[in-house]
């Protein structure tokens, strides 16, 4: 992805509903049986970026995730179709004061485009990526699930990077914005030995990014994507440092989703039956980028196809043929009750949090942490994915130790957002609904939000509940509605409506927050947070 770049065709891309890319077509006469297909998005919910590998029967995915903490989220799954979340590469984004909302702010910055990759020799996982145009960062891990540590820093940026682990173990990196470099690591890659550009891309092309790096046959290969609308191959026979010759692998074509965008800017991989997969995303705002899955051929002079159904990629194919799983993959959706002594890796935070203001347990229990008017200033918001294309979140909550100044409730956030919530003020307690809170194209507030609906509130407890239509093409609904039994529930206040603008890259997601106006002290405890689907 690209911070500067605005192109025409990414504009065009994000509401391309037709063309098509040179490739073979799948037989689409027969009917599968439900057992033998799966259907795009393979995942409903905000993903992008990918980088997809396998180690051993098991496949695994990184994404992107901006200024959300903690970072790149790694993604398992036995069959390529079926995914969980199984932890984070970047415990904490430790980049800067603005990551922790101190005194600057971290949106549409962090964590991008990065690598994810499994080196056999020392049976460790690496993920690279680099911050804010400056430096580059490596973290490993033995398990996907953690604990993963910083290995090293290198002072060059290695822009939409990927690694690869080579056949002789030597790592090399495939980085860069239209002129694309390589370079390579040290044996325990903490530095960098050499780096030299590969390869410049034409101006009929325009921009090239979201490098992936790979040795196939005895070649390399550098897979590339043109904001927001095509994907390019670079081929070399010659070694990692080229010579590279290019060639496209799809422009214009139709997409999986509806209203929907493009498939690009994912991975290639492997099943260990050695037929080939490519994990790319849609561009599907509101709700995000999300991941869809074809099969690839290869020409016999060693050029991948994307495998299309009526000259698009498919909305269906048939499963990969892969071993079965050890087991059933932890769903995306459903019941949280925040037992254990962790957060599930389903959540992030908007920023990095204050941990002495958290707690889960018996639920979670969200201490303010900030004194503000402002959601986008407040700490310790915790977010969760959308599913789409429709989903309903619902909170029990505790708000019995607000304090009055106090605000807590569940959003809908990204650039523009809404929320319901509870108001305490002189020691009257509401529900309320919250909409026009804005930012800019640079992401500053720009307005802090207005009370729209409200009705008294008794008691310590009470439901509330958001709906959001993320399906793309359009801006879409999202509505608030509240109880006091977990059984009934009221409407409260107009419809929402969720922006589909690309700019701020991640989607729209549901957000628990709890922040004081005047001075700190309160708390509120999240008894049971519940996704569900039609």
């Amino acid at each position: 992805m690209s911070w500067t770049h605005q192109s025409i065709s990414r504009r065009r891309a994000l509401a391309a509903g037709t063309g098509l890319a040179a490739g073979a077509l799948l037989p689409h006469g027969r009917a599968l049986a439900a057992a033998e297909a799966y259907t795009n998005p393979v995942i409903w919910q905000d993903f992008a970026d990918i980088d997809v590998i396998r180690v051993g029967d098991t496949y695994y995915a990184s994404a992107s995730t901006m200024h959300y903490s903690p970072g790149a989220p790694v993604l398992r799954s036995y069959d390529l179709v079926n995914w969980e979340i199984a932890g984070h590469s970047v415990p904490v984004l430790d980049f800067g004061a603005k990551y922790d909302l101190n005194g600057a702010r971290g949106y549409v910055r962090g964590i991008w485009a990065s690598s994810l990759a499994y080196r056999p020799s020392n049976r460790t996982f690496y993920w690279l990526g680099q911050i804010d145009f400056a430096r580059t960062y490596i973290y490993t891990a033995t398990a996907v699930e953690g604990p993963w540590n910083r290995l090293t820093t290198i002072s060059t940026p290695y822009y939409d990077a990927g690694l690869l682990v080579d056949s002789d173990d030597t790592l090399y990196v495939a980085y860069g914005n239209t002129t694309i470099s390589v370079a390579q690591l040290s044996p325990d890659g903490r530095s960098q030995v050499r780096t030299q550009e590969v390869f410049r891309t034409p101006s009929s092309v325009g921009t090239l990014e979201g490098a992936r790096f790979y040795k196939i046959n005895g070649q390399y290969y550098i897979f590339l994507t043109r904001p927001a609308n095509g994907q390019y191959i670079l081929k070399s026979s010659g070694g990692p440092f080229g010579p590279y010759t290019m060639r496209q692998v799809l422009l214009d074509l139709r997409g999986p989703i509806p209203g929907g965008g493009v498939p690009h800017q994912g991975g290639l991989v492997r099943t260990q039956s050695g037929a080939w997969y490519y994990l790319a995303f849609v561009d599907a705002y509101p709700g995000g980028r999300m991941p869809a899955l074809a099969p690839v051929t290869w020409t016999a002079d060693g050029w991948p196809v994307v495998q299309l159904v009526n000259g698009a990629w498919g909305a269906s194919y048939p499963r990969p043929a892969v071993p079965a799983p050890p087991r059933q993959v932890t769903p995306m959706t459903g019941v949280d009750t925040f037992d254990g002594t962790t957060l599930k890796p389903r959540w992030e935070w908007n920023h990095n949090p204050d941990p002495t203001k958290w707690s889960v347990g018996d639920g979670l229990t969200l201490r303010t942490a900030t004194v503000t008017q402002d959601l986008y200033w407040a700490r310790n918001t915790l977010t969760h994915r959308i599913q789409g294309p429709t989903s309903t979140a619902t909170v029990q909550l505790d708000h019995s130790a607000m304090r009055d100044g106090d605000r807590t409730g569940l959003a809908l956030l990204r650039d523009s957002s809404a929320w319901i919530g509870v108001k305490r003020d002189g020691g009257v307690t509401r529900v309320v609904m919250v909409t026009g809170l804005t930012m800019d194209t640079s992401w500053n507030t720009t307005h802090t939000g207005y009370e729209v609906a409200s009705a008294p509130l008794s008691g310590g407890r009470v439901w509330l509940r958001a709906n959001a239509d993320i399906r793309p093409g359009a801006p879409r609904p999202g509505t608030f509605s509240y109880s006091t039994d977990g059984t009934t529930f009221t409407r409260l206040g107009p419809a929402f409506s969720m922006g589909n603008d690309w700019r701020f890259f991640m989607g729209y997601r549901f957000a628990l927050f709890n922040h004081a106006t005047q001075a700190l002290g309160g708390a509120v405890r999240v008894t049971r947070f519940e996704l569900s689907t039609p």
